[in-house]
């Protein structure tokens, strides 16, 4: 097994050859280690890009402009708007490869700005083994996968992240705002604009990792940590949080028993087809 430090040398070595870099960045964890072994690697020149949209909340964008200033590598933030393809809206199991794929398209129009650098992206090995349809977008695109072509794992890049001193090391996992609604239920800014707003107004609470679902019916269902679960009996906090969510729009609200769960909605991809339209795709909110 290799220590951290020989992972990181052995990252920065595989990087360097590449001479220039366009990063996927969200400033996640895993990005964030990409574009620090970039930096590092002394490379002709190294941008991390990220993209903007709804589907992004806004303490992500601030979260990508801290790293990549910590970092001390050029950034720039970029309009993807994926949200105008009807492909993407309709949000069937392939949303993530419209999405990505409308994000490599951005970023190789700036590649071939920097003489045609190489695009990057932050996918992990551990990724492989989930529902990605947003890796086949970049397999199709030649984005290259560093962390991943290196077989180094979730543990080996949030031990990487600390090794490189980045802020974000202990940063939970946070998919785009539109991974929490179901299949077949539309994406709609105002859809993901409340998800954001009840996320943020359960971290308000002091809840740290979690999840808002969308599901038809505007029916949220809310992830938590086991662990802090109970939390919602004490002090009417669940009736405070039912309030505010029916505010929003939400018709239902029900908190999941088994708690937060990566990926927990592509459960129904088992025995369903999914890329055709659903009854529940109304863009509309009742309020």
């Amino acid at each position: 097994m290799s220590s951290v430090s020989e992972n990181a040398n052995l990252l920065i070595d595989h990087l360097r050859p590449l001479g220039r870099v366009v990063i996927a960045f969200s400033g996640g964890v895993d990005s964030s280690v990409v574009a620090a072994a970039a930096a590092l690697a002394g490379l002709d020149s190294a941008i991390a890009v990220t993209g903007h949209s709804a589907s992004v909340p806004e303490w992500q964008i601030d979260w990508a402009k801290r790293i990549a200033s910590q970092i001390g590598i050029d950034h720039q933030i970029v309009d993807t708007r994926e949200g105008e393809r009807a492909s993407y809206v309709r949000n069937d199991s392939k949303r993530c490869f419209y999405c990505k794929q409308t994000l490599y398209q951005t970023l190789a129009t700036l590649a071939v700005r920097y003489d045609g650098a190489v695009i990057l992206s932050g996918t992990n090995a551990d990724d492989l083994g989930d529902y990605r349809p947003g890796i086949e977008a970049g397999n199709l695109a030649s984005v290259k996968t560093p962390l991943a072509d290196l077989g180094l794992g979730k543990q080996d890049v949030r031990e990487l992240a600390r090794h490189f001193k980045l802020d974000n090391a202990e940063l939970p996992a946070s998919p785009c705002l539109a991974s929490r609604i179901s299949y077949g239920v539309a994406v709609t800014p105002d859809r993901l604009d409340r998800i954001e707003r009840a996320e943020a107004w359960l971290r308000g609470q002091g809840f740290s990792d979690l999840r808002v679902r969308l599901h038809a019916d505007e029916l949220a269902r809310v992830e938590l940590l086991p662990s802090e679960q109970d939390r919602l009996r004490e002090n009417r906090l669940a009736e405070r949080m039912n309030q505010f969510f029916r505010s929003l729009g939400f018709q239902f609200v029900t908190v999941d028993v088994e708690g937060l769960r990566s990926g927990s909605l592509n459960q129904v991809l088992v025995g369903f087809d999914l890329t055709r339209p659903s009854t529940s795709t109304s863009t509309g909110t009742a309020r």
